[in-house]
């Protein structure tokens, strides 16, 4: 089966293509680079929830063109660093999404956020295959759990003890995971999102992040997990 791995930036790209070994292909996309390494195909998409979605379904149409040569996608994984939410995902941990929730898609109201469905439109959460999330988790030692998706990084101590009132059962937030599952979704292709941590959500510190530690956490879990996800069938589960 081949999968499509949606990063933010090359740097995250690198991580993961690190954990397949040798070089890997470049295939250009319209406003996008692969790099295919066998069953892998693992782009940089953007920062930010649109770009996301946006490289990410410029892949699946490309597969699935009349034109197209290579066969299309059987799952889409949305990777990269992430913050994690004290003391559930600690700096350097590793977390598998078991819902991928836009936490600040809605509306502001006089008796507080509201999100788009309870505005009575959109919808506001994927949910990945739980067999697979399982599966993922066995493999990396991920930490299962609701990771937020973002616009704006947490920077705060008020805006983390709001999130964690809307969503006490998170364990991080990214930027990328929501926009990758709607794309995929439109595809009627599976989605999984898997964060390494690399700094905590809260006030922001950057010297206290471990970017690096967690980039090597991210090619270490996709080392391991890569069996996982390219044997996966979900009609099997």
């Amino acid at each position: 089966m081949r999968v499509l791995v949606v990063t933010a930036v090359p740097v995250e790209r690198d991580a993961v293509t690190r954990a397949f070994g040798g070089t890997p292909e470049s295939v250009i996309l319209p406003g996008a680079e692969l790099h295919r390494s066998g069953a892998f195909d693992v782009l940089a998409g953007g920062a930010g929830p649109a770009a996301a979605a946006a490289a990410a379904a410029f892949a699946l149409a490309s597969t699935q063109h009349p034109s197209s040569t290579r066969h299309p996608y059987g799952l889409v994984v949305s990777a990269g660093i992430g913050g994690g939410f004290a003391p559930a995902a600690p700096l350097g941990s590793l977390v598998v999404a078991s819902d991928i929730v836009a936490a600040d898609l809605g509306a502001e109201t006089p008796d507080g956020f509201a999100p788009v469905t309870a505005l009575g439109f959109g919808r506001d959460r994927f949910t990945p295959p739980p067999a697979l999330v399982r599966e993922v988790a066995s493999a990396t030692g991920a930490a299962p759990g609701p990771v937020l998706t973002v616009s704006t990084v947490t920077g705060t101590a008020d805006r983390t003890a709001a999130l964690l009132a809307a969503h006490p059962d998170a364990l991080a937030e990214a930027m990328e995971g929501f926009g990758v599952a709607e794309a995929a979704e439109r595809a009627g292709v599976p989605v999984l999102e898997l964060r390494a941590i690399s700094n905590t959500v809260g006030p922001r510190d950057r010297a206290a992040w471990r970017i690096g530690d967690a980039l090597a956490a991210l090619t270490e879990a996709f080392g391991k997990s890569a069996p996982v996800l390219e044997g996966w069938n979900r009609h099997d589960h």
